[in-house]
């Protein structure tokens, strides 16, 4: 486990207003749900996203009783774990496969490199390998298992971050969430980008687009994307900040960006050697 948190990370520039932890579970559910209730086309039911921090750095009995309160919701149908891999182990994994029996269960990692090197200097306290035990001990029991990359991380090249595609296509994911690194306010990374910002290579807007449709060509391409960028607050972000562009309009950049090269995902992946035909 690391000390001072990972260099990149505010968590206030990601949680929700309505998530506050001196409030219940349930009130945060309720508060969200209306939230989004008077922004989008009301849903039926819901999921209970535990994003922010580590959400199975706790006992079992203490987890239990947090996801079991968010799960005894009337409009809840299953949960979303957000976590670090080298915060769970077996015990809690067996609680949360008992869950997935009766509920939705999706359990997404931060991975964020597939490097040591990148680990240890963004403070992460944690391998790539752990990353992968913690991916392959879940997957096992059936539950719906995700991981988070950020690309962009300082030391590492263009070449060094396409390649982690066929690494992390390896692994038994159900899906991925893809990010650019942004550098936010109140970080450790924030006051190295003001000192040392030649450190840095941030992607611009036209030259991540074109990025991730190569990352995407190699691929798994059974990997669901649940996401493409990384979006937080104008006012916590330093760089780059790419003139407001939301991300389902990226998500659309990139979709024109691979009609235009009549490419897909996965065209250049290869089942044990064996490459699958794109068109």
């Amino acid at each position: 486990m690391s000390v001072g948190g990972c260099t990149f990370c505010n968590n206030n520039s990601f949680n929700p207003f309505y998530c506050k932890p001196e409030k219940s579970i349930t009130s945060q559910i309720n508060d969200g749900i209306a939230f989004h209730s008077g922004r989008r086309k009301v849903a039926r039911k819901y999921l209970a996203y535990f994003q922010s921090y580590s959400n199975t750095y706790a006992s079992v009995a203490e987890l239990e009783q947090k996801y079991t309160e968010a799960l005894n919701h009337p409009l809840i149908t299953g949960i979303v774990i957000g976590t670090r891999p080298d915060c769970i182990d077996e015990e809690k994994i067996e609680l949360l496969a008992s869950i997935s029996r009766k509920n939705y269960v999706q359990i997404e990692y931060g991975v964020e490199s597939c490097y040591d090197d990148t680990l240890t200097r963004i403070n992460r306290a944690h391998t790539y390998a752990i990353s992968e035990n913690a991916i392959l001990l879940t997957a096992q029991k059936g539950i719906n298992t995700g991981a988070h990359l950020i690309f962009g991380l300082p030391g590492e090249s263009r070449e060094k971050m396409l390649a982690q595609a066929k690494i992390i296509s390896k692994l038994p994911l159900t899906f991925v969430k893809l990010h650019q690194l942004q550098i936010i306010k109140n970080t450790a990374m924030a006051e190295e980008y003001q000192q040392y910002p030649e450190r840095f290579s941030l992607f611009s807007l036209d030259s991540y687009i074109d990025f991730i449709v190569e990352f995407l060509e190699n691929l798994h391409p059974d990997f669901v994307i649940e996401r493409f960028t990384s979006e937080a607050p104008l006012h916590y972000i330093i760089a780059p900040r790419w003139n407001k562009v939301r991300h389902y309009q990226i998500m659309h950049m990139i979709e024109n960006r691979m009609a235009q090269k009549n490419t897909k995902q996965g065209i250049f992946f290869k089942f044990n050697g064996i490459a699958v035909e794109g068109g």
